[in-house]
């Protein structure tokens, strides 16, 4: 016979404080997205672009791409495709894996990273930071850190 565990509802307090959090995300996920229609790119599509840029040789694994943007293999590939088209990226073979793949950042996606960036900072700035004190900021970042630390944990596991 198996054990039933009683279920820790959530209190008033933790309801208002994750249904608030739901909000925030959802509505500072979709203001940030609007930000990049006009430059043609998406969340996804500007994640990557970061990723890449920020990567020695601007090049990363396929894999590891997949793994920092919590993407599926075959979404990314579809992802990257469409970004391949738009000249802002390309693919390349790896020389000691032959399966593998890179995804290099070209000239053209560079470009556009010094081109956007700066708007999205801005975007982040009036949508997000400026919003917050210093302190509530510090405090923040101080609350979510166990939560993104033990959710890496859990990352690939069923």
């Amino acid at each position: 016979m198996e054990t039933e565990t009683a279920t820790r509802w959530l209190t008033d307090a933790e309801q208002c404080a994750w249904r608030t959090h739901l909000d925030v995300s959802r509505l500072l996920m979709h203001q940030l997205e609007k930000d990049l229609q006009p430059f043609g790119l998406t969340n996804n599509d500007y994640e990557i672009l970061v990723n890449l840029s920020e990567s020695e040789g601007h090049r990363m694994r396929m894999s590891d791409l997949a793994t920092a943007t919590l993407q599926s293999k075959s979404r990314l590939s579809h992802q990257i495709t469409r970004m391949e088209t738009a000249g802002l990226v390309r693919r390349v073979n790896c020389e000691s894996d032959r399966r593998g793949l890179y995804a290099v950042l070209t000239d053209e996606g560079m470009e556009t990273m010094r081109k956007v960036a700066p708007h999205h900072v801005a975007s982040v700035r009036e949508h997000f930071i400026d919003l917050l004190t210093p302190e509530a900021l510090t405090a923040l970042h101080a609350s979510l850190t166990p939560v993104a630390e033990h959710l890496r944990g859990h990352r690939g596991k069923p």
